[in-house]
């Protein structure tokens, strides 16, 4: 294999050439020493040398300055190659344009089109008002593309989200991929799935997306357990997580035990890991919690010092 380093080459040519990504999603700390300790982390992870990772951008974009900096400050003081997350939430297209103009300024090359979460208890006007769903953003995006004010004449890169266990908002998995596929056909290049823990959820997605068309790189995303408190705050989240029977086994075998049931987490996301590298995913994407661990743990059990290696 000779992979090239991801900070040369455009992701979208290395999907063509049937490359297998890496990479990992951060959140934006939101106090000055929550940042300093998640850049401990990121020095860890940098020497894994990740394809790209994304940062989170908070309900109706309220982390959207952090968001910013945590990007801007990744891109101009590490290697990495960061990715912006970019909701529909609150946002007209004036402001939408500005922070466009913003990271294509900074020499960012990809962007995460998501619908986005509304803030809890909202009471103003519809979130929504201005657009609708991702596919309108991801529209926007490419129009942003079009007017060559980015840098790169190809301009950003626009990944969107997918998911294996189905859309809580979706009122059926018909639907949910039909709005997938209004997604790439407004022009998003690659497809990053939401957490899932049995990779059948994930080969039946990516054959229903083959049924309806949709032909786009597909990236895996995996989040290790990494303690019982975690498994039960992600049961708790309105995206929801399925449980395989053969993952709860596991995890009552180890009685309470908090160091158990990280190694029972840590190794099922590296099988996880391993079964869809076999089955010649186009990328991992690893939600690292700002921690670098488990992240480290999964790459050394699959027998690789860096995610070039993957390639």
């Amino acid at each position: 294999m000779t992979p090239a380093p991801s900070t040369t080459v455009d992701i979208r040519d290395l999907f063509a050439k049937g490359k297998s990504t890496f990479s990992f999603e951060f959140f934006p700390p939101k106090t000055p020493e929550g940042a300093e300790e998640l850049f401990k982390h990121i020095a860890d992870l940098e020497k894994l040398h990740p394809t790209f990772v994304s940062v989170t951008y908070g309900a109706g974009g309220s982390t959207r300055d952090l968001t910013h900096q945590l990007v801007v400050r990744l891109n101009s003081q590490t290697a990495l190659n960061p990715m912006p997350h970019l909701t529909c939430v609150c946002h007209d297209e004036a402001q939408i344009d500005a922070i466009l103009q913003k990271y294509a300024d900074a020499g960012i090359t990809k962007i995460l089109a998501l619908r986005g979460d509304a803030p809890k208890n909202w009471t103003g006007e519809d979130p929504y008002k201005h657009f609708k769903y991702a596919a309108d953003l991801v529209r926007a995006i490419k129009k942003f593309n079009a007017s060559g004010r980015h840098p790169n004449p190809r301009g950003f890169a626009v990944a969107v989200a997918g998911f294996p266990e189905g859309h809580p908002d979706t009122p059926n998995r018909v639907a949910e991929i039909e709005r997938m596929k209004a997604k790439v056909d407004e022009g998003a290049d690659f497809i990053v799935t939401q957490l899932f823990f049995d990779n059948h959820d994930f080969y039946d997605y990516r054959d229903r997306c083959a049924l309806a068309g949709i032909t786009i790189p597909i990236v895996a995303g995996i989040m290790p357990i990494t303690s019982l408190s975690g498994m039960k705050r992600m049961a708790e989240l309105a995206l929801g997580a399925r449980y395989p029977a053969p993952l709860l086994r596991a995890m009552n075998r180890t009685n309470g035990d908090e160091a158990a049931a990280r190694r029972v987490g840590v190794h099922w996301a590296t099988e996880q890991c391993r079964d869809l590298l076999d089955h010649r995913v186009a990328g991992l994407h690893l939600y690292t919690l700002n921690r670098s661990t488990a992240t480290k743990e999964i790459y050394a059990s699959l027998g690789v010092e860096s995610s070039l290696a993957l390639a």
